[in-house]
């Protein structure tokens, strides 16, 4: 049954029985002990007679349990508050005990604890504000240690989370307070030392524009200081309380401030911070449109303010954990590291937030603005050297100012990777504006691909095209190459566009030197193979009459048709391919002549040792030709050795094709043995295009057995009594390579 205390307050003497007035809390603490233990009998009788009619006994010897609890703590919360800073956390212990004391009874009105309640209420006021000095002067120098024992007095006074809560909403407040005035485009605009009324000059005059960006990023970077200050200082809250555990419960602070769920502070504090920026970018921006011209004008220098921030914020956590392992103090600093601390601290309840993204997205609008006239200065100078009806491409001081665009574009981007990829992007749609224009100036008829006579109008404008192309590629590989970081995959972007057009305007020349070096080889089953031997060994000339007509037409190719244009190394790549391509088709027609003689032998002989000398202007080196240059070196030694030691040849297979080496036999061969296209009844120059159209082994040994399969029935029709000699050769052979292919 609850007694109203109201009834029993004030003290009584044993001796008169009387109520007495009670003493300050001081005074009462220092009476002695029998006094103050007679004065609580006092009490007791008279409580008791009232409330055993009640059976109230129990709840009276509570509240008296109370009251002498109070007294003694109240004593000894005296004694601490008395040490200073030393003793606030016991104080704080003291405190929460006396509270929970206070919980579920009436205390008012009982005399002999009256001034003690009193001295609680201030005592816990002058606490809370001691810790707050301590918690904000610990925070300001960043000092783990006077942090760490300001948390610990309000987890003992049990306000922990208010606390944490109102004091991020104070750096909350600032930042924006900070954001507002650094944006403010009357402060902006204001002379610094007029005196007139505020509020005149909203836009600024044209002698002024220079002072008001001066202004404006003055006072966008002492934002970013103020932010970054804040940040680190939220952040080394955080992280204290993330080492700090109590040494009674032993519960980690981070665990009361982030339980049911709720977000850890910094995470809570950056999303403020970035949404707040975005906001008032966007008011103020709305509200002025010279700032707003101003932040998309010069949006890098912006971009690398956050970039700077944010590199900044990224250091605070190696530094402040080195603090932390220094200072000790209450902070379990010696257990081992656990996941927050070797991950960003910005990410530990939410793996999948990015904290950096979060800052830029408010600079999205200002970054599309600029990337759009970027843009547009871009594609200014391609659209003023290539004027309506054109046909000339632009000189070497029409390139330059173009590159010096570019140049310029990608240097003041290069503040950070995200910007510069976006540039280059830009970069690479003006180098596909200009692969556009100049592929309007090619000539596409048929006097661009003609190799026989000297070079025409359309085939030096044609040259032209390519050298400027090669020049501004040139150009933009030096431009990149001079910037500190690029990324490959925007170095990519914007070379293709140039060498994709380069190689489709000098290709169609390409394919009509490819078709004659082609129509050259095939005339050598024109001339006559089957001669004897010279007298003495000798041949009367070094090659035979095609291999001459092949020397001659690439050497004029190569000085007449190639030699203007100024890209050798991308000419290369195309030419050593014709290379390739005229050793295999010498191979091949030269495997397929027939009839062969002694004589025939060593004049072939001679056009291998030359075909080196014809390819060579053709590739930087015939080395470089690799397997072709294999093939020719290999199948020349071939020419005179035995039909049983060409089966046994080591290179059949890998450097010369069982096909090739069959074709070389059927020479061999008496005239009933007759070769694929002959038994086809197909010319040399159609069976060398079917060749091209099936270059699977499979397909050609297929071909070469149903020649020898004929060979077998004509002699079998003719009744003859044995093959050539050639044949189980051959035969060995194609069962050789039909068990390998």
């Amino acid at each position: 049954m609850h007694v109203p205390l109201g009834q029993f307050s004030g003290t009584y003497s044993l001796k008169t029985k009387k109520r007495v007035t009670s003493t300050s809390p001081s005074s009462v603490c220092c009476l002695p002990t029998g006094l103050i233990v007679a004065a609580l009998f006092s009490i007791l009788n008279v409580w008791l007679s009232y409330v055993l009619s009640y059976s109230g006994w129990q709840v009276a010897c509570d509240l008296l349990r109370r009251i002498i609890r109070i007294l003694y703590l109240s004593k000894r919360l005296q004694g601490q508050l008395q040490g200073g800073s030393r003793e606030i956390t016991k104080a704080a212990q003291s405190l929460n005990e006396l509270d929970y004391l206070s919980q579920g009874v009436d205390l008012s009105g009982i005399d002999v604890i009256e001034n003690d309640l009193l001295f609680i209420s201030r005592a816990r006021l002058e606490v809370e504000n001691q810790a707050k000095r301590l918690l904000e002067q610990g925070m300001e120098i960043q000092n783990p240690s006077q942090v760490g024992t300001a948390l610990q007095v309000f987890y003992n006074l049990g306000n922990l989370r208010e606390t944490i809560r109102s004091v991020v909403d104070g750096y909350r407040t600032s930042v924006q307070e900070n954001v507002v005035n650094a944006l403010d485009i009357k402060v902006l605009t204001q002379p610094a030392n007029t005196r007139g009324a505020p509020g005149r000059a909203v836009m600024p005059t044209p002698g002024n524009t220079a002072a008001f960006r001066a202004a404006l990023w003055t006072n966008l970077e002492k934002l970013m200081d103020q932010i970054c200050a804040a940040c680190g200082q939220v952040q080394h809250l955080q992280k204290v309380l993330t080492k700090k555990r109590d040494p009674v419960s032993h519960v980690c602070f981070i665990d009361e401030i982030i339980k049911d769920g709720q977000p850890d502070i910094l995470h809570t504090f950056w999303s403020s911070v970035t949404q707040t920026l975005s906001e008032e970018l966007q008011k103020a921006t709305a509200a002025s449109t010279f700032l707003k011209q101003a932040l998309e004008g010069e949006y890098p220098k912006l971009l690398r303010l956050y970039n700077e921030l944010w590199k900044r914020l990224q250091q605070y956590s190696a530094s402040i954990q080195g603090a932390l392992v220094s200072s000790g103090a209450g902070l379990d600093v010696e257990l081992p590291l656990l996941e927050h601390d070797t991950e960003d601290l910005f990410t530990r309840t939410k793996p999948d937030y990015d904290p950096e993204k979060d800052l830029k997205d408010s600079l999205q609008p200002y970054e599309a603005a600029y990337l759009s006239k970027s843009l547009s200065r871009l594609f200014d100078p391609i659209n003023l050297v290539f004027p309506q009806g054109g046909r000339n491409p632009p000189s070497n001081d029409e390139l330059d100012s173009i590159i010096k665009t570019i140049a310029s574009e990608l240097n003041v981007a290069s503040v950070d990777s995200g910007l510069t990829i976006a540039v280059a992007k830009n970069a690479a749609k003006t180098v596909q504006l200009f692969c556009v224009k100049s592929e309007q100036l090619l000539c596409t008829q048929g006097d661009a691909s003609q190799v026989i006579g000297p070079l025409t109008e359309g085939q030096r404008r044609n040259i032209a095209v390519v050298n400027s192309l090669f020049r501004l590629q040139q150009s933009v590989a030096k431009v990149i190459s001079g910037l500190a970081t690029f990324p490959p995959a925007a170095e990519q972007v914007l070379t293709a566009s140039l060498e994709n057009l380069m190689s489709s305007a000098v290709q169609p020349l390409l394919n009509s030197v490819t078709d004659s070096v082609e129509a050259i080889l095939i005339t050598m089953h024109q001339e006559d193979f089957s001669g004897s031997l010279p007298a003495g060994g000798r041949l009367d000339v070094p090659c035979s009459l095609y291999m001459r007509e092949l020397q001659g037409f690439i050497a004029r190719v190569v000085n007449d048709y190639f030699r203007p244009l100024q890209c050798l190394d991308f000419l290369y790549d195309s030419t050593e391919n014709i290379a390739q391509r005229a050793i295999t088709l010498f191979i091949r027609h030269a495997s397929l002549l027939r009839p062969l003689s002694e004589g025939g032998k060593m004049r072939l002989a001679a056009d291998f040792a030359q075909m080196e000398l014809a390819v060579a202007p053709l590739c930087r080196r015939v080395s470089d030709l690799g397997k072709a240059y294999r093939l020719l070196r290999s199948f020349r030694p071939l020419l005179f050795q035995t039909s049983e030691h060409i089966a046994s040849s080591q290179a059949l297979g890998d450097l010369i094709p069982y096909s090739t080496i069959l074709h070389f036999l059927f020479t061999r061969a008496p005239a009933e043995l007759k070769s694929p296209h002959q038994r086809a009844e197909w010319s040399i120059s159609r069976y060398s295009q079917w060749l091209d159209d099936h270059p699977s082994e499979k397909d050609r040994l297929t071909l070469i057995r149903g020649a020898l399969e004929a060979y077998v029935q004509s002699v079998r029709a003719r009744q003859g009594k044995e093959f050539a000699p050639v044949y189980p050769i051959m035969i060995q052979l194609l069962q050789k390579a039909t068990s390998v292919s």
